[in-house]
């Protein structure tokens, strides 16, 4: 475990040391980094974003100001340029990292990567598709009742618990202890607070973007199905799209030799 801190003071920190890591940013949003403790890769450190994990609180939480704490971590350790991994919502903060410092960029690893960072909708439709594929599946007929609620407008946390198997490619004790690592509620809401990007502009900047780039999605994935995760990775100029077959949200978690194998994809 080392410490930094960032410009505005705030005391952060990383697990894990290499020589030449792969820096690992969370999603949730805002969910301590623990849940990527089990990722099959090698020379891995992952940063606890600010008021999360072992991290400090801070004042502010919106995306695009972290991008300068991805930056005081690159300088503590001494680095010119980075390897980055985002999950989820921390596909938007290595997005916006390396549009702001492609310099500084050597691989760009989107993991299941949210689409809200570029303007990407995923409808009803690609997650209702997705989902009726799943019907085969011990926990589907209380699980998709969840999905029926939020499609007809009752969206609240207990239709949310009710469509979890839906995130993962085996709905099994793996899966169900991702759920324990805690998450920062308050930090969340702002995380994609108004001002945060622009997704049109985004779309510009990564257009010229000369960073290899590789996007995993699963399968099975309704957050990021994959139709709209090849309009995605053809937003890249170097991107490779790898679809992971019978994964979800959580690809390293479903299959990690299939995973291991994806990101040795790296273009």
């Amino acid at each position: 475990m080392g410490t930094f801190s960032t410009s505005d003071g705030v005391g952060l920190v990383y697990h894990g040391e290499a020589g030449d890591p792969l820096i690992c940013l969370p999603g949730g949003p805002m969910q301590a980094s623990s849940y990527l403790g089990g990722l099959p890769l090698d020379d891995v450190i992952r940063l606890d974003l600010r008021g999360t994990g072992d991290s400090e609180k801070a004042a502010a939480y919106r995306v695009d100001l972290q991008v300068g704490d991805v930056e005081a971590l690159r300088r503590h350790l001494g680095l010119d340029q980075i390897r980055l991994l985002g999950h989820s919502a921390g596909a938007a903060l290595a997005i916006l990292y390396a549009t702001r410092f492609p310099q500084h960029v050597k691989e760009l690893l989107l993991v299941a990567p949210s689409p809200r960072v570029v303007g990407i909708d995923v409808t009803d439709d690609d997650r209702r598709e997705i989902a009726l594929r799943r019907g085969g599946e011990p926990w589907y007929a209380e699980a998709i009742k969840g999905f029926e609620e939020i499609w007809a407008g009752n969206v609240t946390p207990e239709a949310f618990a009710k469509i979890s198997p839906f995130f993962h490619g085996r709905w099994d004790d793996a899966a169900r202890a991702l759920d324990d690592h805690p998450r920062n509620p308050e930090a969340a809401q702002e995380y994609y607070a108004e001002g945060a990007f622009d997704p049109h502009q985004v779309r510009e900047e990564l257009g010229n973007l000369d960073v290899p780039t590789l996007l995993v999605a699963g399968e099975y994935d309704v957050a990021l199905p994959p139709n709209r995760a090849q309009e995605y990775a053809k937003l890249f100029p170097r991107a490779t799209l790898v679809v992971q077959s019978g994964a979800g949200h959580f690809p390293w978690v479903d299959d990690p030799e299939a995973f291991v194998a994806a990101v040795q994809r790296i273009p």
